[in-house]
Parts: structure tokens; sequence; C-alpha cells
């Protein structure tokens, strides 16, 4: 075993020293939330869903929360979005009497817990309530559903399409063409970009998304122990010092930050259910700006005394920020030799 600062150099993270741009690895990237929030203000608030229709009147008021991140990142004038968000629309609905005299006014919500751009090609979930549940409130949340969650589905898929499409980078500009520079420049010349159609560019964006430089991981690994212990080892720092002899520092908390490798790996937890699942943000300290996997790990105890792990790590880059094509080779060695195999070797769970 290394000593404790030695950690392996397939996953430690050294600044290059001349700084060069190895392949032309240009990266922009543009915070979307503030436009996020007004463009889908714009498509969701004060929109009249039902009008008369059973004596009912709905319509939405506002955007209550939009909470997450939101960005796009820009090479080579590929679009990459990402965004997770969780998203609440206020709607208000009213029944009235034939003559057009209202009855009863009730307010509520809908929210959408997960808009994700790893999950851009499926409906996200749609959560409808209603703060009255008597028989009003019930009539009021079933038309709501019928009419209204069709309405706002839409709406956000607008939103996705808006985000594929570059968002607020490309109506700034920032998604520039390559033009051929004048004789003498000193570069070589380029031609300029062929023309392709909109159309046509939107459907290849889509069965591309997610794919297009970007990996996932998937391992499933064996170990001879509860399910118990190793998620606690997954999640206690001193621990992980032990089984890679490098520095670590973990918070065992949903929303607490860990660092890994010496540092060379950061990152946050996103969600825990002890002993059965960990999902977590990941970056390499190599990886461009503003890029962060998700690991996603589950704990199946097919018989006593057995645990499977089922690992998932997914938005792992092609290429680092020096553009290395190693990344997702190295990533699944790391995974598989400096984590798994150790936890065997150290803690004795080999099966």
């Amino acid at each position: 075993m290394a000593r404790l600062g030695e950690g392996d150099k397939r996953w430690i993270v050294e600044d290059r020293p001349d700084g060069t741009n190895v392949h032309n690895w240009h990266w922009a990237e543009t915070d979307c939330l503030e436009w996020s929030r007004n463009f889908l203000t714009n498509l969701l608030a004060n929109k009249t869903l039902i009008d008369g229709e059973g004596n009912l009147k709905i319509r939405t008021k506002k955007i209550e929360k939009l909470e997450g991140e939101a960005y796009v990142n820009i090479r080579k004038g590929k679009i990459i979005p990402g965004y997770e968000l969780n998203l609440v629309v206020s709607w208000e609905g009213e029944v009235k009497e034939t003559d057009g005299s209202s009855v009863m006014k009730i307010e509520g919500t809908v929210e959408f817990p997960y808009i994700a751009d790893e999950n851009a090609d499926e409906d996200p979930e749609v959560k409808v309530t209603v703060k009255d549940e008597g028989p009003i409130g019930k009539r009021l949340k079933d038309a709501f559903v019928v009419k209204g969650k069709p309405f706002v589905l839409e709406q956000v898929k607008a939103y996705v399409n808006a985000m594929a499409n570059g968002g607020p980078a490309k109506e700034e500009g920032e998604v520039k063409k390559v033009v051929k520079k004048p004789a003498g420049a000193g570069d070589v010349a380029l031609p300029p970009p062929t023309a392709v159609d909109e159309k046509a560019k939107a459907v290849v964006a889509k069965k591309e998304k997610k794919k297009e430089g970007f990996k996932t991981i998937t391992m499933t690994e064996k170990f001879s122990c509860r399910g118990k212990d190793l998620f606690e080892i997954l999640m206690d720092e001193n621990r992980w010092k032990g089984f890679t002899q490098s520095n670590a520092r973990i918070s065992k908390e949903v929303g607490g930050e860990f660092s890994i490798f010496d540092g060379s790996v950061t990152g946050t937890t996103v969600e825990l259910q002890e002993g059965k699942l960990i999902v977590q943000k990941w970056r390499f300290g190599n990886w461009p700006d503003g890029l962060h996997s998700t690991v996603r790990i589950t704990f199946e105890e097919p018989q006593s005394g057995v645990t499977v792990i089922n690992l998932t790590h997914t938005d792992v880059p092609e290429e680092d920020r020096y553009g290395n094509a190693t990344v997702v080779e190295n990533t699944e060695r790391g995974w598989r030799d400096l984590i798994f195999h150790r936890i065997r070797a150290v803690f004795g769970f080999g099966i």
C-alpha cells in the first residue's frame, strides 16, 4: 500500500505546468437558474386552464419555488445542458353557480420534484395538491389533473427543449459559428459551417442527449458482509483513510460535502438510506469546470451475510480538461481496484 498522502496517480489531479489547452478544449459555461425562473414564469404563470366548463374556473397563479441548479456548457460549439430543479406552481380553482355567482375558491399547488437533464426524454413526476380536501376541493383537484396536468407538462417540455438548444447562451450569442479568417491572419483558414436543417438537428440532438461526450459506468460487486457494514465504510472518513491510504473528509449528512483521495475527488451527498442507498454528486479535479457526475450505489442482501452492491456512475466525461480521453477507463478502474478490491482486502469481505 502507498503511504498516507501518496494516493494512486490515476485518481490524483495535478496542474498542467504549460497550461496548454490540448485538442482545443474550449469551455464556456452560462448560469441559467435566473433565466429558467423567468422562462418558466412566462410559460406557467397566470394561465387560464378552465373557464366556465362544468361551472368551474381554474388558473395558474405564479412560480412559488424554483430550486436547484441549471447551466449550459458550450464545447466547440456543442451544447451540453445541465439542470436539476424542484418547481412548484400555485393554482386557484373556483366553483360557480349557474348564474355565475361564486360558490367557493380553493387554492392548490402543482409540483415537479425533479426536472433533470438526465431524464429529458421522460415526463417528470407531477404532484397536484389542494388545500381543502373536501368534496369541492377534490372536484377542483380532479379537474386540474385532467385539464391542467397535460398543460404544465407541455410547458416543462418547452423548457427542456429550450435548454437543449442553448437556453440563454443561444439568446446571448455565446454559441458562435466558426468563420473564415482573412488571409494573412496567421491561422489556418477554416471553411464556413454547412447549413443544417434545424428540425433534423433537433432530432439528432435529442437522440444523442446525455450520450455525446459522456458515459455511464455500471458495476455489480459481491461482498461477504452485511449491507450496513459496507454503507458505514463508504460513509466514514476514518475507514476511507484506512483502506485507501489517503486523506478523506466525509460528512454523513444529506447535503453535506466530501473530499476523498487527497482532494482529487469532491462532491456532495444527495440521498442516504442506511444500509440501502447512497446517491452523491462526484467531481474530479481534472474535469472541465462545472461538470458533476452522479453516483448511485444500492445495497442488496440476497442471503444472510452476503451483500451485492450495484453501482451506477452517470455523466462521466470522456475527456478531462486537457483532452485526455482516459477518464472513463480510469474511473472504472478506480472503483474496482482502489475501492472495492481494497475494501475486500482490508476488511476481509472477500467471497
